[in-house]
């Protein structure tokens, strides 16, 4: 099984994907933006997405060919969807992909130990500008008033 949580920033993509790893044994997290340390020296991050992409849906199917089901927390635009889709399917594996859509103004807030930047508060908006939080795929969870936990078990 392959999990896909997207949203935006603060969306709370990366809480659920973690809770979900806990709770799913022979479990794999992985964190495409993780994946552009190896050439952020380099590359910068708007440029290397495709080659983020291209490297995770290797580091999937490879999970996957050894019985590990994957949770991947990750922003996805519909052509994004479409490239992993297409990369993933000879993996045979159900793919599930879920959208978190909180309200903006509770996305834009601190929330936890993490403290937005002003980039980051400027990310948060684009990404609502160009639909990232409401895509043409999978489910979209408005999770605005749920805590982590209950947003996990609408997931599985």
């Amino acid at each position: 099984m392959i999990i896909f949580i997207s949203g935006s920033i603060n969306s709370g993509k990366t809480t659920i994907a973690k809770i979900l790893h806990e709770r799913l044994e022979n479990s794999a997290l992985v964190e495409i933006d993780s994946l552009h340390a190896f050439v952020e020296k380099w590359i910068p991050i708007e440029e290397a997405i495709g080659l983020n992409l291209e490297n995770a849906a290797a580091v999937i199917k490879n999970f996957v060919k050894h019985g590990i089901d994957v949770m991947v927390p990750y922003p996805l635009l519909k052509k994004n969807y479409e490239f992993l889709i297409e990369n993933l399917k000879d993996a045979n594996q159900q793919i599930y992909f879920f959208t978190l859509n909180p309200k903006l103004e509770i996305v834009l807030k601190n929330r936890g130990e993490r403290k937005l930047t002003d980039w980051e508060k400027e990310r948060i908006k684009h990404h609502y500008q160009i639909g990232i939080n409401k895509p043409e795929f999978g489910e979209i969870i408005d999770n605005s008033s749920q805590a982590p936990e209950q947003t996990a078990l609408i997931v599985l």
